[in-house]
């Protein structure tokens, strides 16, 4: 039975949580697709919105519905949509590039100065409905399970990372064991990295980094990196540090521990302040490269053909809930003891 309203998580407030209301179902225009929504994922930056941090009281406008990592299945296009039908099942890219700036003509998007957000800068994925354009659109293989594809998002952040330079053969070292840095642990490994060693303060992440394929894991509370990398038989530092924390300490720690002409890929976001030990990247030759979402679609086509040829991810999904009880999600990922939380919304009332 159609219906002109939905359910959907709201920032109602500018306070803590979030508001489980019914809304207006979106219209769907020319060039877009309107995608019922089957299940999402919570993003650390849900988290943000969700907790209400300064970030968000920065960015986020009253009245956005948030969530930006989904997997739905196509009921309506707009005009103009040819390559998209009713029925498919698919996922999305959560940037809504510009199209005209140099970076998008050239086909770097991960690089628009103008990308908007879903769920950040428009309304988002944690509702029955989402309407993004045609351009976003990923069609999902059948051979991949669709909770798979609900963390495409954050695979993405993993994968582009990961591969960012060459892993095969080298030693890798990954601060920081959230979701991000599990995923890349996989990544490399798969890879063909010699050592994979993540490190971390989490007790329940770093078990979940060594599921995910690290070699070692490395609790800096109580351990030391320096000792692991001699009991590894390294004599001069890491090839590739994937930076993930937004530690200011984690960053500068792995500054320290790579080899002369070490490559770092840093996607974990840094204070504005956050101070960098310039002389060791300068007189050591390090690389230094930030990293931004996924390519389009270049990151995608990978993840799909990575797990296509074997890669296994589906030990960072810990949590699955029902939508309506959204709460016991952002519990379970605030508490620190979770790898991805789904949020199914197949179920309806």
């Amino acid at each position: 039975m159609k219906t002109d309203t939905m359910w959907a998580l709201v920032k109602e407030q500018a306070a803590p949580g979030l508001t489980r209301k019914r809304v207006p179902v979106p219209e769907v225009g020319e060039g877009d697709v309107k995608i019922k929504i089957h299940k999402t994922a919570i993003c650390g930056t849900d988290v943000h919105i969700y907790q209400w941090n300064q970030w968000a009281q920065d960015t986020i406008p009253l009245g956005l519905i948030a969530g930006h990592e989904y997997v739905g299945e196509i009921v309506e296009v707009g005009s103009g949509v040819k390559d998209f039908a009713a029925g498919d099942i698919v996922s999305g890219e959560g940037h809504i590039t510009c199209g005209v700036c140099r970076n998008c003509l050239e086909g770097h998007k991960e690089n628009c100065k103008d990308a908007k957000g879903v769920g950040v800068n428009r309304n988002g994925a944690f509702a029955e409905y989402l309407v993004i354009p045609k351009e976003n659109v990923w069609r999902c293989s059948k051979d991949i399970p669709e909770e798979l594809y609900a963390i495409f998002d954050p695979f993405g952040n993993a994968v582009h990372t990961a591969l960012s330079y060459d892993t095969l053969g080298e030693d890798v070292l990954i601060a920081g064991a959230g979701p991000i840095g599990c995923m890349a642990a996989a990544v490399a490994r798969f890879s063909g990295a010699r050592h994979v060693v993540v490190t971390d303060f989490n007790p329940y992440r770093l078990q979940l980094a060594k599921k995910m394929g690290a070699d070692r894991t490395v609790n800096l509370s109580c351990e030391n990196l320096q000792g692991v990398m001699e009991n590894l038989g390294m004599r001069e530092g890491f090839d590739i540090g994937m930076e993930m924390s937004g530690s200011p300490a984690g960053l500068d720690t792995m500054i320290k521990s790579m080899k002369h002409g070490g490559k770092l890929a840093l996607l974990g976001l840094q204070g504005k302040h956050t101070p960098v030990d310039l002389e060791t990247v300068i007189f050591n030759g390090l690389n230094l490269r930030g990293i931004y979402g996924r390519k389009v679609w270049d990151t995608w086509y990978k993840m799909t053909v990575l797990l296509q040829s074997g890669l296994d991810i589906s030990d960072m999904i810990t949590h699955c809930f029902d939508a309506a009880d959204y709460e016991k999600g952002f519990e379970a990922m605030i508490s620190g003891n979770a790898g991805k939380v789904i949020l199914d919304w197949t179920k309806g009332e």
